[in-house]
């Protein structure tokens, strides 16, 4: 399962800091670099709206802003998530953050002060992962959805058959292996007033009423699978 470069590109992605200096050389380094779907907010009450409406594919998130930190945003996020990806690369200054920000979902993070190389680097790989996840979501639907359909066609067509055989035949039968009946059916049966039980149990107990000549002919004749009256 591959990946186009214009499909990492083409992603959709959302830049949450409160500091405008830093979403300016964010936006300025992802447009250097060919994203061509960038939204940013300083609002981090915003995000989760945001999120829900649009399903990005990666949220650049700072962790420290006023109002709502970035492990509320997480924490709101992972909610709505129900358990789901978390598309999450968090941005921060405090090491001892990292560890933190990781355990409540958050899948990377880029350090400041920025090393734009680390940054774009992380953001594509992120984005690749990302994106070959859906795939696999998506191709996994698709495989579901049509093991029910061509199980549907089976279902029917054998309904088809039962329904074909019982209309073309006075009657039909199936055997197993051991030569008891499995399905009896068809109009002579109740025309010669022939109970299904009595054929089955007639199987069973192969001495009872049969000429054992014109048995061992007829078995012959099925096993070779030609007509007989």
């Amino acid at each position: 399962m591959m990946l186009a470069e214009s499909d990492i590109l083409n992603a959709n992605l959302l830049i949450v800091d409160d500091q405008e200096v830093n979403v300016s050389l964010l936006v300025q380094l992802l447009s250097e670099a060919g994203y061509s779907r960038v939204t940013t907010t300083m609002n981090p009450l915003e995000v989760c709206a945001l999120h829900s409406k649009h399903r990005y594919d990666l949220i650049l998130l700072d962790l420290q802003m006023p109002g709502m930190d970035g492990f509320q945003i997480m924490e709101g996020l992972n909610a709505n998530a129900a358990g789901g990806y978390l598309p999450v690369l968090v941005i921060t200054a405090q090491p001892d953050h990292k560890l933190r920000a990781l355990q409540a979902g958050a899948k990377d993070f880029i350090s400041k002060p920025f090393d734009l190389v680390e940054v774009k680097t992380r953001i594509h790989n992120m984005l690749e992962v990302r994106l070959l996840y859906r795939k696999l979501e998506n191709y996994s639907r698709e495989l579901e959805q049509t093991v029910q359909e061509r199980t549907a066609e089976l279902r029917e067509s054998e309904a088809r058959y039962r329904s074909l055989t019982e209309l073309a035949s006075d009657w039909y039968w199936e055997q197993d292996e051991h030569g008891s009946f499995t399905k009896v059916s068809g109009p002579v049966l109740e025309m010669l007033g022939i109970r299904i039980d009595a054929l089955a149990s007639d199987a069973q107990s192969p001495t009872s009423g049969w000429n054992e000549a014109e048995r061992a002919e007829l078995q012959a004749r099925i096993s070779a699978r030609q007509p007989f009256q």
